[in-house]
């Protein structure tokens, strides 16, 4: 009996992991989880329905949910620029979040493109684990690593299983790895901060507070009173799965307690015995099927628009067998739906997800190949404002407009001492009289308030004019940090100066304010700062807003810094998203003309221009989108010295 006793409780501990699982290809929520990427596609044949990655020729109903916008650019690149191959790139959901597709309430989805060759986004030969604090992770500045843990590519998707926020949450994910020899070890590792990578100093930042995550805390009675971060972790065999299982990062104190929407499995694991901290395996309270997955059993399953990029950089059309791996997870049945865990089912069962790769099934193995940190539910919160928001004499209708809407979200309007002329739904509003106006906004209908931002409009019967300017306002690196000089006339009319500042030139924060010298009518001003800011925006824009003594505002005209590139010689077109102004940024190694083509979402050219690049450090004014329909682009700049290729999002 002895002896078989550690066969018995091993035999159970597997059985209690398994339970559950599906291994065979299934339909969940109208999402093929079948180890293929096509929508009308299942299980080796065409069908008139069932969404998928990507969309097909294929006659149905089905739909795709990753944008593949530029996916036919992309691909003549790793021709005609071979080094592109090696590039990372992203693509978010085809949809606005909340869209109904085929009676299914459509969240997020990405889609990511790892790395290739010597690269710095994996783990350094070592001791890196799963249940360290991201700060003790080490990361080389370029490293190979075996085939089998090489991420090529990965997926994730979340989505409802009906038309109501209340319906059953799904997630879907899918990765590619290298070689397909022997069982592959993976975790897609969700976080609820905004942890991210900075490749410069090779560390993770953004971490959470718990041992370098955010622990999921309860109440006695087993309540969640606040979540925190979760892994999924699977085994697929020499050809099927042999594992899926859910854990949650909590205080080994938890765990004496009985959480009220999920079950406790028995596993524990923190950086070392000791640990505080860990993650914890979690199994639903009820039985049945809460987990699903496999891999192509076959060569020959098509890869996709943007194709693959094998590690010898070979760009191939489709997978060979077991290449792809796919899973599904209900996370309504496992306990992890906001509307489960904290009454809120419009909120966000995470931010940001990390995909890593282990040696061994070992939980705490060693950690090999990841793709960094990237985001999810990164919804867009409302920003409104006002063409003009002050009149002089006479109060005229204006108009108040949302800057970034999403056509799913409804926005709402009140006030309680203006006047809406009309309708106070829509992204606009008609007002025709002085007050502070509020919008409200609603990811769906379905879902109480996500964001309210406000418009102030004043209006002065007297008109009386400030008359303080500013002049030769001026921005400059010093140091580590950044000056700004300006002269005020009638200087003896102002209170104090506030500086500002902004990453897009449209939406300001304030940074410092500065009483005036009331001594002088033209009195020169100076202010200093240290800076350390990390941002895709090359440049930061600075204006002065000026604080009459009477209480009215006036502001400057807008003066520009170049942050830095740290020799970084490729271009960036920013702002982006945008509403019709663009500037190139770019550091030439020499003086050139370049030709500049923009292509609509069809691949179709709708505008071409001439540029002329100085050598070194630049800044470009762009053609205009203005009165562009609103969408993706595509902007490609081709010289002598390269090309350039970035998607732009033109909003109205």
């Amino acid at each position: 009996m002895k002896k078989n006793l550690p066969l018995l409780l091993i035999s159970a501990f597997i059985a209690n992991i398994v339970s559950g699982q599906i291994i065979t290809p299934a339909v969940k929520a109208n999402f093929g989880v079948d180890a293929d990427v096509m929508s009308n596609f299942f299980n080796g044949a065409a069908q008139p329905a069932g969404d998928d990655w990507y969309g097909t020729k294929l006659a149905g109903t089905g739909q795709f949910v990753i944008d593949t916008t530029g996916a036919a650019a992309i691909v003549a690149g790793y021709t005609s620029n071979p080094a592109s191959r090696m590039l990372s790139f992203s693509r978010l959901m085809n949809q606005a979040p909340y869209t109904t597709v085929n009676n299914r309430l459509l969240l997020d989805a990405v889609f990511h493109r790892d790395f290739h060759g010597q690269d710095s986004t994996v783990f350094a030969t070592g001791s890196n684990k799963n249940g360290m604090s991201p700060v003790s992770w080490t990361c080389p500045i370029a490293q190979g690593i075996p085939d089998k843990n090489d991420i090529l590519d990965a997926f994730t998707h979340v989505r409802r299983a009906g038309p109501n926020v209340t319906d059953s949450m799904w997630m879907f994910s899918g990765i590619a790895l290298e070689n397909t020899s022997g069982s592959r070890y993976f975790d897609f590792e969700l976080y609820q901060t905004d942890i991210y990578y900075d490749r410069p100093t090779l560390t993770f930042k953004n971490y959470g507070p718990d041992a370098g995550h955010t622990s999921w805390k309860f109440d006695a009675l087993g309540n969640i009173t606040s979540v925190g971060d979760i892994v999924f972790t699977a085994e697929f065999g020499g050809s099927t799965l042999t594992l899926i299982e859910g854990r949650i990062w909590v205080n080994k104190s938890a765990l004496l307690l009985t959480p009220s929407t999920f079950s406790w499995g028995g596993q524990f694991d923190g950086d070392g015995a000791g640990a505080i901290y860990g993650y914890a395996n979690i199994k639903p309270k009820t039985a049945g099927d809460f987990y699903t997955g496999l891999e192509n059993a076959a060569s020959g399953i098509w890869a996709g628009p943007f194709s693959l990029v094998r590690v010898d950089n070979s760009v191939v059309t489709t997978y060979i067998a077991n290449q792809f791996m796919e899973f599904s997870v209900n996370l309504t049945k496992l306990g992890l739906d906001p509307g489960k865990t904290l009454n809120n089912p419009c909120g966000s069962p995470f931010r940001r997800v990390l995909i890593k790769t282990r040696s061994s099934p070992s939980f705490t193995s060693e950690l090999k190949d990841f793709i960094a940190p990237f985001r999810m539910f990164d919804y867009a919160k409302v920003d409104a404002d006002a063409v003009y928001t002050y009149f002089c004499g006479k109060m005229d209708t204006t108009a108040i407009k949302v800057y970034n809407p999403i056509p799913t979200s409804t926005y709402t309007w009140s006030t309680a001492n203006g006047r809406i002329v009309g309708s106070s739904v829509g992204t606009s509003i008609l007002v025709d009289k002085p007050g502070t106006y509020y919008v409200t906004q609603q990811l769906n209908i379905q879902c109480s308030t996500f964001a309210i931002d406000s418009v102030k409009i004043i209006f002065d019967a007297v008109c009386k004019v400030l008359n303080v300017n500013i002049l030769n306002l001026a921005a400059a690196k010093i140091n580590k940090g950044a000056i700004l000089n300006w002269d005020a006339t009638n200087n003896k009319d102002a209170g104090s100066y506030e500086i500002e500042y902004s990453m897009d030139n449209r939406n300001f924060n304030r940074l410092a304010s500065i009483a005036a010298s009331n001594d002088v009518d033209l009195a020169k001003y100076s202010f200093s700062y240290p800076f350390d800011i990390t941002t895709d925006a090359p440049i930061i824009y600075y204006r002065v807003k000026i604080i009459g003594k009477d209480g009215k505002t006036k502001y400057s005209n807008t003066a520009i810094l170049r942050v830095s590139t740290s020799g970084n010689p490729n271009a960036r077109i920013f702002p982006n998203p945008t509403h019709g102004e663009l500037w190139l940024s770019i550091n030439s190694a020499v003086t050139e003309s370049a030709n500049l083509y923009v292509l609509d979402a069809t691949g179709k050219v709708v505008s071409t221009a001439r540029i002329n690049i100085a050598k070194g450090e630049t800044l470009i004014q762009m053609p205009s989108f203005t009165g562009k329909p609103q969408g993706v682009y595509l902007v490609k700049i081709k010289s002598a010295n390269g090309d350039i290729t970035q998607k732009i999002i033109l909003l109205n």
